[in-house]
């Protein structure tokens, strides 16, 4: 204030980042020369300021302040350690940076930067931290205190998780999409993908799906009279070369009538060869898609593989036909007929892929309304709710 008046402490009005510093005193300590101490001071000539982070510089005057300080010295500290590429497929590393987005810290994310290339992690500010193998994971976890340790690079062996456990004694330790030995010494095992309870701290199917937070604020598509736009994308890495095989087939003169967009994955391969298909007036090719479920939205019918992508397609009730990218997809339960998807089975011949594709763009308005009405029956919007619920209580 100014003679009683409020005047402004900055120049301009700006977001509180971008705004000058402005400093109050907590007391937390005063260093001072033994000859600058008097009866009402302790400041000598020359100050100089120590900044404390926020954690350090809350000063306790009430009970909210107190309840503040309590959280802060009882939170978690986070790690995870994930790995996508081709083989395996990068819809773990997606499912790792959504889950790093539910934490009131920031978690630690490791990676093997023998397995996995950083540009899957697309534009990110969580803290990417490559490794050089698991001796190299083990210890650098082993120099922080962490309370939780999620992985998600499928099967564990028993040995890996016996060494995990010895570099963080303390820590609580969830697995993600692991069908291996390992998943036994784990304190919670999420496989959404599989069907099936097999141990009393696993929680398998559907339930525990963790939907992108987009998603949700998209709406199950209408139902349109007849197919006209056809949706194809076969997860982030497509080893299979779906997609080729699908390009090669649609990009004929008896599909001219019909759109199709086809979204590639930042881990897929012959990138440019793909993009050449954009000269068909009718086909448009797309490369690392920000956007999904609105893009989705505007298709009528989809043809994709057995992951991630499939549970993306049902929760927007987009009638779809799907196959199998390896024998580890073929157990995945949920992308199956009784579900509302047409299933081919694991790499079926482009006779077989052709024939489904054109029975599906051929599909009365009844008919893919009673698929999206299976599709939907299915709860596809709270599983991150659920997983986070067994997470936070352990």
């Amino acid at each position: 204030t100014h003679e009683g008046q409020l005047v402004p402490a900055y120049e301009k009005r700006l977001n509180r980042q971008y705004l000058p510093p402005y400093y109050l005193e907590t007391g937390a300590f005063v260093i001072s020369k033994g000859s600058a101490v008097k009866v009402n001071t302790r400041f000598g000539p020359k100050l100089s300021v120590y900044e404390l982070s926020a954690a350090e510089a809350i000063d306790v005057d009430n009970f909210y302040d107190l309840l503040v300080v309590n959280e802060i010295m009882n939170r978690q500290e986070v790690a995870i350690y994930v790995n996508g590429n081709t083989t395996r497929g990068i819809g773990h590393v997606y499912r790792a940076l959504e889950l790093a987005d539910e934490f009131y810290v920031k978690p630690d994310i490791y990676y093997d930067q023998n397995q996995t290339d950083p540009k899957v992690f697309g534009v990110t500010t969580h803290r990417l931290i490559p490794v050089d193998g698991i001796g190299d994971l083990f210890d650098r976890i082993g120099r922080k205190p962490y309370t939780l340790f999620i992985n998600d690079i499928l099967q564990t062996t028993v040995d890996y998780m016996i060494a995990l456990r010895r570099a963080l004694p303390k820590a609580k330790i969830v697995n993600f999409e692991d069908d291996g030995e390992g998943k036994e010494r784990a304190d919670l095992v999420f496989n959404a993908l599989y069907s099936g309870d097999h141990l009393a701290h696993e929680y398998a199917g559907e339930k525990y799906y963790i939907s992108s937070k987009l998603f949700l604020f998209y709406e199950p598509i209408a139902i349109k009279a007849c197919v006209k736009r056809c949706f194809i994308s076969f997860g982030g890495a497509d080893p299979q070369n779906y997609t080729d095989r699908l390009l090669d087939i649609v990009s004929r003169e008896e599909y001219k009538q019909y759109d199709f967009v086809v979204a590639l994955g930042r881990a897929k391969q012959n990138i440019e060869e793909l993009l050449r298909f954009n000269a068909a007036p009718n086909i448009e090719v797309l490369y690392d898609v920000a956007n999904m479920p609105a893009l989705m939205s505007t298709c009528d019918v989809a043809i994709t593989s057995r992951g991630r992508t499939g549970y993306e397609l049902a929760l927007l009730g987009i009638p779809s036909l799907a196959m199998a990218q390896n024998q580890r997809e073929e157990k995945h339960g949920f992308v199956s007929d009784e579900n509302g998807f047409a299933y081919l089975g694991l790499n079926p011949d482009d006779a077989a892929i052709e024939q489904a594709l054109q029975q599906y763009l051929a599909l009365t308005q009844a008919e893919r309304q009673r698929l999206q009405d299976v599709l939907l029956s299915h709860d596809l919007r709270n599983g991150r709710k659920r997983v986070m619920s067994l997470i936070k209580g352990l």
